[in-house]
């Protein structure tokens, strides 16, 4: 069952912790990161960029995951990461995924926020929740985004344009970015706390991947209650695949399966580690909001 990714991540806001939301590439990575969210009895939300969705189709990105959920006790919400486009946007909501990030950051802040209620409109009139980005967060991922920031707002301006066009979740820019990290990142705590003063919205931190333990952990305790991880993924499915390939080579054995087992054994590992750190490790069984 596709539960609500509002549900989750409100619980997490009410009890200090954040929930992972991990960008999946195929089954493999998918059913890696229900096989670990249940051994760890931890919620997650899994997120499928545009790339992916054009790539696997939005229907059978949705029998993968019902297949997948099917017979587990995980709390696992389907999300649409990073969208622009309204036309695959409105397939999702078709679909009744349980949730969409409709990302309006290259649009001026009116016509973002005037789409964005047109989006929340006709997702909410279906169950599916919103999540909306109208300031750009820095960084190109699977093609979508900037390496510039374009639209900067307020905290105020955020929440009202939240409040407004009637968003269920709110990604503001906190400092990350998108990809692999050249520097440090000059995080922003601050503004997450300002955010958490003026609305009850959950605030959303993307750009996750290459953060410091410590780092995750000042922005879940500003109010951070979820966090996305695309290029850790990413990294860890491809360096997998890599290694086996190459003993593989070195045999001159070649088995997909196997290979398919590596790759989900160290995605269920890196998925373990952000459970753990980021608070989410036990929560499932009690994932209703107190």
């Amino acid at each position: 069952m596709r539960a609500s990714t509002l549900e989750l991540v409100r619980n997490a806001q009410d009890h200090g912790y954040a929930v992972p939301a991990f960008n999946i590439v195929d089954e493999v990575s998918l059913r890696a990161l229900i096989e670990a969210a249940e051994a760890a009895d931890s919620p997650v939300i899994i997120q499928v960029s545009l790339k992916t969705a054009r790539s696997i189709g939005v229907e059978l990105v949705g029998a993968m995951f019902d297949s997948a959920v099917r017979g587990t006790s995980v709390k696992a919400a389907l999300h649409l990461d990073h969208c622009p486009d309204l036309a695959w946007i409105n397939k999702v909501i078709d679909a009744r995924w349980s949730s969409v990030l409709f990302d309006a950051s290259d649009r001026d802040f009116d016509r973002a926020v005037a789409e964005t209620a047109q989006v929340v409109r006709a997702a909410h009139a279906v169950g599916v929740e919103v999540e909306t980005e109208i300031e750009n967060i820095v960084g190109v991922e699977d093609g979508v985004g900037s390496d510039v920031l374009v639209h900067s707002y307020s905290p105020e301006s955020l929440v009202q344009a939240a409040e407004d066009c009637g968003a269920d979740l709110l990604a503001p820019q906190l400092g990350t970015a998108h990809g692999e990290y050249s520097g440090r990142p000059s995080l922003l705590p601050g503004r997450v706390r300002e955010i958490r003063a003026l609305t009850d919205k959950p605030v959303v931190l993307h750009g996750g991947t290459g953060l410091t333990q410590a780092e995750f952990r000042l922005l879940i305790a500003a109010g951070v209650s979820k966090i996305n991880i695309s290029t850790d993924l990413k990294r860890t499915y491809m360096r997998a695949a890599h290694k086996f390939l190459i003993d593989a080579a070195e045999r001159d054995e070649w088995d997909p399966p196997s290979m398919f087992r590596s790759v989900s054994g160290a995605v269920r590992a890196m998925a373990t580690h952000y459970f753990d750190l980021f608070g989410s490790a036990g929560q499932a069984s009690g994932s209703t909001r107190a």
